[in-house]
């Protein structure tokens, strides 16, 4: 990922805050600036609780910040747009739909012709190693599959940034590992820019062009690191490992 390469999505003095139960706000997110270069693969890690969904739903325009603000090529986000896709933890598919007719709904919501939409659905569906499942409902799938099949949704609608939030978080360890080496070689071949929220140091360091440092709730920057590591990587690599230990060392002490 080049420096120079253009800002796509950036986020400044962001602040945010809920209604306690017990009356007053209680604060989530504290002073949030940063920016998201095109093409880029940036995460966002940090302890369990600390703020990285509610983060994630401000830059999708799924909520509004109580201060801050969110821009998307230089314009204010204040709603969702097909050019952010989500995929989250959960992958929300439409039960009563087939893995074709999930990936291509985005592309008919957006009144895309039929066979552009299934010649756009099934590149997709290809890329995620689905082929042959194209009729398949979700509750025939394991849950790595389902997950495939959210990418490939999210992809198919044509975001310009795909922002992913744990979604790998429910997944056992050895489809967890085979689904982030699924998601690096889809984001080689497929080049997107890419944020994605996770909780797993190994994750982050296996997937990231640069690793944003996230606080405890409320939730603000520890501090950023750039991820020069060839690919594909490995989680025994000496460089890797060292790294490792440096955010290991970074993070807050009381998570």
């Amino acid at each position: 990922m080049e420096q120079t390469s253009q800002v796509i999505l950036r986020c400044e003095h962001l602040a945010h805050s809920f209604e306690s139960p017990a009356g007053g706000e209680y604060p989530v997110l504290g002073d949030v600036s940063f920016e998201v270069r095109e093409n880029e693969f940036l995460v966002l890690f940090g302890p369990g609780q600390c703020g990285k969904t509610t983060l994630l739903n401000l830059l999708a325009g799924l909520d509004t910040p109580s201060s801050g603000t969110v821009e998307m090529e230089g314009r204010p986000v204040h709603a969702p747009a097909p050019s952010r896709g989500v995929v989250y933890q959960t992958t929300s598919l439409f039960p009563w739909l087939t893995v074709l007719g999930n990936v291509e709904f985005g592309p008919a919501s957006q009144g895309l012709p039929k066979a552009e939409r299934r010649r756009r659905a099934q590149y997709f569906i290809d890329l995620v190693g689905l082929t042959g499942f194209e009729k398949c409902y979700p509750n025939q799938l394991s849950g790595g599959m389902q997950q495939r099949v959210g990418i490939a949704r999210a992809y198919c609608s044509d975001p310009k940034v795909l922002l992913m939030d744990e979604p790998f978080g429910h997944l056992d360890a050895q489809t967890r590992y085979m689904m982030e080496e699924e998601v690096e070689r889809i984001w080689r071949t497929e080049k997107r820019t890419v944020l994605f929220v996770t909780n797993n140091i190994e994750e982050a360091l296996y997937l990231a062009d640069r690793i944003i440092l996230l606080t405890n709730c409320p939730c603000a920057i520890r501090k950023e690191y750039i991820v020069d590591l060839p690919r594909p990587r490995s989680y025994i690599d000496p460089a890797f490992l060292r790294l490792r230990k440096e955010i290991t060392r970074e993070m807050d002490p009381t998570q």
